[in-house]
């Protein structure tokens, strides 16, 4: 069966909402809301396409603690399997305590950014995605993994996040081997040089054949064999919480490449299931089923750049 796989860090949020102001040092304030999921990040996307109906499977650390088997708990009742990669006897999944005001929030995360893969966590991450469709790639230790997965078939999609030395020569070979990458316009910026996220869009052809560059709230410019489009954000859904937005459109547009769907399906699949998540506060609150995807994706307008 044909399935969709990745490799990253788990992240567990745990959020305090109704907060009436941050404590001071050696104050306690209470909250009547509380609630603990999974965050966002390659997770949230791998979880999200599995509501949809896509198989998907996921190396990822965990260990005995009560968070990972929280962890474990939540991707297999979203039909992902998770594959673990922890030989340690700590807490290996990333916690973060989001505390959540009105108009503000803070955090304080117990964790680490990647993961740093040995040679047998590397063949295990193989051997669980060879014969995927599809692979998510992300910056980090599995460079061999995803050469490998490209060379049998395996579409690969680049979403690398935020870095401040975002730039060509820094993430060569990760650009070099992705079948799609999904910048927002805040990274393809930094990365092209560019002032305008459609000239930076057009930067990319040059190493892409379709381009997808998010356009924050207003929506996602692409570029296919036609020419560039711009898929608009369907007006209907309403900014509460912005968390995991970038990994639930991730998951629409998988799904519509998992599916062999033109890009601007694609891309229209995507401003659903992003544009749903931020509707309730934390990564995986508010998501569509593919029922839902698939009438809503009739609604996107797009117009010819």
């Amino acid at each position: 069966m044909s399935f969709i796989a990745g490799a990253g860090i788990t992240n567990v949020d745990l959020l305090y909402q109704n907060m009436p102001r941050i404590p001071d040092v050696g104050e306690e304030v209470y909250t009547d809301r509380f609630s603990m999921q999974l965050g966002g990040g390659l997770p949230a996307t791998l979880i999200n396409l599995g509501r949809l109906g896509v198989p998907a499977k996921i190396a990822t650390e965990l260990g005995d603690d009560l968070f990972s088997r929280f962890a474990k708990a939540q991707f297999e009742n979203a039909n992902v399997r998770p594959l673990n990669l922890y030989r340690g006897s700590g807490i290996p999944v990333n916690i973060t305590s989001a505390i959540i005001l009105d108009h503000d929030r803070s955090f304080i995360t117990y964790g680490k950014s990647d993961m740093q893969p040995d040679d047998e966590a590397k063949e295990a991450f193989y051997q669980m995605a060879t014969g995927a469709k599809l692979c998510l790639m992300s910056p980090g230790g599995f460079l061999d993994v995803y050469r490998k997965l490209k060379a049998e078939g395996t579409v690969l999609v680049l979403d690398m996040g935020w870095d401040d030395e975002l730039s060509f020569e820094k993430y060569a070979d990760e650009l070099a081997l992705a079948d799609i990458y999904t910048p927002n316009r805040k990274e393809v910026l930094r990365l092209t040089g560019c002032s305008d996220p459609l000239d930076a869009a057009n930067a990319l052809k040059k190493y892409f054949d379709r381009v997808v560059v998010k356009v924050d709230k207003d929506g996602c410019i692409g570029i296919d064999q036609s020419g560039a489009f711009f898929c608009k954000s369907l007006e209907r859904f309403q900014n509460v919480d912005s968390t995991g937005a970038g990994d639930a459109f991730l998951a629409g547009l998988c799904y519509g490449l998992f599916h062999e769907r033109p890009l601007r399906e694609c891309i229209a699949f995507g401003n659903v299931t992003g544009g749903k998540a931020v509707t309730a506060v934390g990564a995986l609150s508010a998501y569509v089923t593919e029922g839902e995807l698939l009438d809503l994706a009739k609604e996107a307008r797009i117009t010819a750049l």
